[in-house]
């Protein structure tokens, strides 16, 4: 019978068609990797790869031999986690993935939640940026992550996210609204992007996925002059609160803050999708949906 790290190492290949790539992902060397793949072929009697000079991909025996492998492996890996739920074991780590420039202020809230409620559940949590959560989750280092869905091209032309796809779940927690915050500059209500303009202004870091919103809100007009760029909404509140400047903020964190002065709303208003995203068949779902769902409620009830 093959082993499982052999099993392991041909979906590792099934998901990258990249020898290289394959063993990075299994984390040994391409020589042992290729050794692993070579010794399931001669236990199964089949060719599941073919190699040429030009490179490798999946036999058609491979290819149908992939999708029945990697759905066995997912419910062996549940298994082993209900089985470690149900007994008094080691507890189960959720490995979560905000985006740095969303700012989940309600995290610490929930991960007191399950200290209290689930003790067997353990939380590692990664600030990221859009692309590298994405990255994490496809790779499976990140089982759950928390961003915003674009819906709208962006400066560049560029497509609407459409994450949405048939390998992962999107789920909707909240539409964050954003306001101009600039506690020194008493803005006045209703601000138009042309009022904004007159306005210095603290960017989201270039690279990110709110830098890149703000780009869409502020296309084909002139834009606020930069007064910093910051990397989380966290300092660009401090910024603002030291020095004579705005920055466009969800007022979901505003509040959370207690920041219920200093901001004011917008005329064209801008609306963020915030979601959760994660993989359909990770052998950690039951424990996902755990999550999802007290994220979920705690939103509904407002808990927090």
């Amino acid at each position: 019978m093959p082993s499982l790290s052999q099993l392991a190492c041909f979906v590792a290949y099934g998901h990258t068609g990249n020898f290289t790539q394959a063993a990075q992902k299994a984390n040994i060397t391409q020589s042992a990797f290729s050794a692993q793949i070579k010794r399931l072929e001669t236990t199964l009697g089949i060719t599941l790869i073919r190699r040429s000079h030009r490179g490798s991909e999946l036999t058609p025996a491979g290819k149908e031999f992939l999708p029945k492998v990697e759905n066995w492996l997912n419910e062996l890996h549940q298994m082993i986690v209900d089985l470690k739920l149900k007994a008094n074991t080691n507890a189960i780590e959720l490995n979560v993935g905000i985006l740095s420039t969303l700012g989940d202020v309600q995290m610490n809230a929930h991960i007191a939640h399950f200290e209290r409620e689930n003790k067997k559940l353990r939380f590692n949590v990664f600030d990221l940026e859009d692309s590298e959560l994405r990255a994490a989750l496809t790779e499976g280092k990140l089982d759950v992550a928390s961003t915003y869905l674009s819906t709208d091209e962006d400066a560049a032309g560029n497509p609407p996210d459409t994450s949405a796809s048939d390998d992962f779940t999107i789920r909707h927690f909240s539409y964050d609204t954003m306001v101009f915050y600039a506690p020194l500059l008493s803005p006045k209500e209703n601000l138009t992007r042309e009022d904004l303009a007159l306005y210095p202004m603290v960017y989201y870091v270039r690279h990110s996925l709110m830098h890149r919103l703000m780009q869409t809100y502020f296309k084909n007009m002139e834009t606020p002059k930069p007064a910093a760029h910051l990397s989380t909404p966290y300092a660009m509140m401090m910024y603002c609160e030291q020095t004579p400047a705005g920055a466009l903020l969800p007022d979901r964190l505003l509040r959370a803050m207690g920041r219920k002065t200093g901001w004011a709303e917008l005329e064209n208003p801008l609306r963020l999708d915030a979601s959760l995203i994660y993989r359909k068949n990770s052998p950690k779902k039951n424990i996902i949906d755990i999550y999802v769902s007290h994220v979920l409620k705690s939103f509904q009830q407002n808990l927090y």
